[in-house]
């Protein structure tokens, strides 16, 4: 039979001769059969295997209809809420219902329920009793634990009991599938699918000597210190070569977390992208105009997995993990040759990359062998000195990828590490990038220009982006040409104080940028920011951290990024009063709003003392985006991220 999209109804079942499936997978975006999506990966890993694998996309939870119509499966029920916690996908950061979806056809919002993980598996219980129900994707995985949920202000259990699944699989899941798939096939009990690294299953009780005890769900609801605690523990033990089993109690069972599952290699990675994938959405939804999300990945190249940035508002490292793999360049040529022959291939890569563009492969020797050193970052708070800066991997395949005939021009659009390029001594890369994979614009994450609050975001120091800076315009003088950089700003993380958003608003006016969009930060599951904006302490140090929490604040700290617009000027006024800045309302080139009308004496007592406070920190000498537009409005880390980082 000739390559097809797998069968969303009896009849494509009937059509392979089918009468059965092995593995009902339920998720909760569209039918994409392309591996930036998980449902697509997993679901043809297990068809590699010889599994019968039917998929029911965005199932209708009101009936039972659609949990059903392609019969009771033999083995199991999969379920993903989809390539984005389903809370995220709903809700802006200030919690206003979201109008669209990209993972919906038609862009449609609404298609599927808040906690959607948690409702298709009391459907697929309704449906089928107790069938092996295995769940994975990012909202199962960033909620394994006893967990904040931003949404209702509280604790939440670990997803697996209010799932009622069986077993969680955590991280990217193409390993752990295969594993448990294989046990049930010959007959081993659900229940007595233990021993599989990355995931998770509930027990009676535990071995005392080979794990450790995090604080249980009923101590992180009463201290907000023992959850700090039980987040350190976590980050620290996922290390898939020496981390330790995690034990957290709930009531009177305990969830059981295996340690993590070791990456695939460079071979297993070309292998999972070397499957038979569509690459497209199913034609069903051509009726509604397809699928919006297709569009960023169809001709972009998937090239890594992992980040050993280890940003503290990213899920990452508690998702993917910390150590990188890299496809070879053999497999990602062979992709590219390929997709010049799609009828809709305008011969533009739009992207190289994966979580961090330019990380292709461990930051060290030992990375490998012992996973990423649990009390110590790679890059943070400066580059370790084992960390191993090339490019020359990176640029090889990028100069292979540009010779393809009928690629006209290979841009890097996922994210480059700043401050582990500006550590690179050969500077090659850095010219070709500059020369050949920018548009105009490079868009990059320094976050903020407050050394505090970068010390809590896990970022260098301002003058690590200074010296970036202005080597980036140094490079685009010395070859002619006029680029800029875009930066992403985020507002409102923990340890921002007002006073810290006035000057970042500050440099936002000396640079001349007016961004269109902007981050505010997003307490979602399985972040180090998330634990510090629930307990006001850093998990780390324990020591305490000011948390700007109230949605007066929040917005105030927003409106001052966006200190143009004439709907912000009541906040940043008050802002501004608030802070001790009124020196920036006034007619003066430095000031950053006009005094509102019949303040004419209060104006002319600033004109007179009014003196410039200026914020310490600066992106240096050069402007820095004439234009700068910021990332999709509160979607960058959790939404759009997620479509590439978070598969499987």
């Amino acid at each position: 039979m000739k390559n097809d999209f797998l069968p969303i109804s009896k009849s494509d079942m009937s059509k392979r001769g089918w009468d059965e499936l092995d593995f009902l997978y339920i998720v909760g975006d569209a039918y994409v059969d392309h591996p930036s999506f998980g449902h697509a990966i997993i679901s043809r890993v297990l068809e590699s295997r010889g599994y019968r694998v039917g998929i029911s996309a965005l199932p209708d939870w009101r009936k039972i209809d659609d949990f059903v119509k392609l019969g009771r499966p033999k083995l199991g029920v999969l379920v993903s809420a989809g390539n984005i916690d389903s809370m995220v996908n709903h809700y802006t950061a200030s919690k206003k219902k979201r109008h669209d979806d990209s993972y919906a056809p038609g862009n449609k919002a609404g298609m599927r329920p808040d906690r959607a993980t948690i409702v298709y598996c009391n459907r697929i219980r309704e449906a089928f009793g107790s069938i092996p129900i295995l769940i994975g994707g990012v909202e199962a995985s960033l909620r394994r634990f006893a967990h904040y949920d931003y949404w209702d202000d509280k604790i939440h259990r670990s997803i697996l009991l209010d799932s009622r699944a069986n077993i969680l699989m955590y991280g990217m899941g193409e390993k752990q599938i295969a594993a448990i798939a294989d046990k049930l096939r010959d007959g081993v009990p659900v229940n007595e699918i233990t021993d599989i690294p990355g995931t998770c299953y509930l027990s009676n009780d535990y071995d005392i000597n080979s794990s450790v005890l995090l604080p249980s769900y009923e101590e992180c609801l009463d201290s907000k210190r023992a959850y700090a605690d039980s987040c350190r523990i976590q980050y620290y033990e996922q290390n898939p070569y020496i981390g330790k089993t995690l034990v957290q109690k709930h009531g009177d069972k305990y969830l059981i977390q295996n340690p993590p599952m070791p990456p695939l290699e460079t071979d297993e990675l070309d292998a999972v992208y070397a499957l038979p994938y569509m690459k497209n959405y199913h034609p069903i939804y051509e009726k509604d105009g397809g699928v919006p999300a297709i569009c960023e990945v169809k001709f972009s190249l998937a090239a890594n997995r992992g980040c050993f940035g280890s940003c503290n508002f990213c899920a990452l490292a508690f998702h993917q993990g910390r150590i990188v793999t890299s496809r070879s360049d053999e497999s990602l040529i062979a992709e590219a040759k390929e997709m010049v022959k799609d009828k809709d291939f305008k011969g533009y890569i739009h992207d190289v990359g994966g979580p961090t563009a330019n990380f292709r492969g461990p930051a060290c020797k030992k990375q490998p062998t012992l996973g990423a050193c649990k009390d110590r970052q790679c890059l943070f708070p400066e580059p370790c000195k084992n960390m191993e800066i090339s490019h020359k991997k990176y640029l090889e395949l990028l100069r292979k990828l540009r010779s393809i005939d009928g690629v006209k021009k290979v841009f890097i659009r996922s994210g480059i590490r700043f401050d582990y390029l500006i550590n690179d001594k050969d500077d090659t890369f850095f010219y070709e990038l500059c020369k050949y994979h920018i548009s105009g614009q490079l868009k990059v994450a320094p976050e903020h220009i407050s050394d505090n609050v970068l010390k809590y975001m896990g970022k260098p120091e301002n003058g690590v982006f200074n010296k970036f800076s202005d080597k980036f315009y140094k490079i685009n003088e010395q070859i002619g040409k006029k680029q800029y950089l875009v930066p992403y700003l985020m507002s409102s993380h923990p340890g921002s104080t007002l006073r810290d958003a006035v000057n970042l608003a500050v440099y936002l006016k000396e640079h001349n940028i007016n961004p269109q969009q902007v981050q505010d930060f997003y307490p979602t599951p399985g972040t180090i920011s998330t634990c510090m904006f629930y307990t006001g302490l850093d998990p780390f140090t324990m020591k305490k951290v000011y948390v700007p929490k109230t949605p007066k604040e929040k917005h105030m700290q927003r409106a001052l990024l966006q200190f143009r617009n004439p709907e912000n000027y009541a906040l940043v006024y008050e802002a501004l009063t608030k802070a001790g800045r009124t020196d920036l309302i006034g007619y003066q080139n430095r000031c950053l709003i006009r005094p509102p009308k019949g303040d004419i004496l209060n104006e002319q007592r600033r004109n007179k003392n009014g003196k410039a406070v200026k914020g310490k920190g600066s992106f240096g000498k050069n402007k820095v985006g004439a234009e700068g537009k910021g990332r999709g409005a509160e979607k960058r880390g959790n939404k759009s991220g997620t479509r590439r980082n978070h598969r499987g």
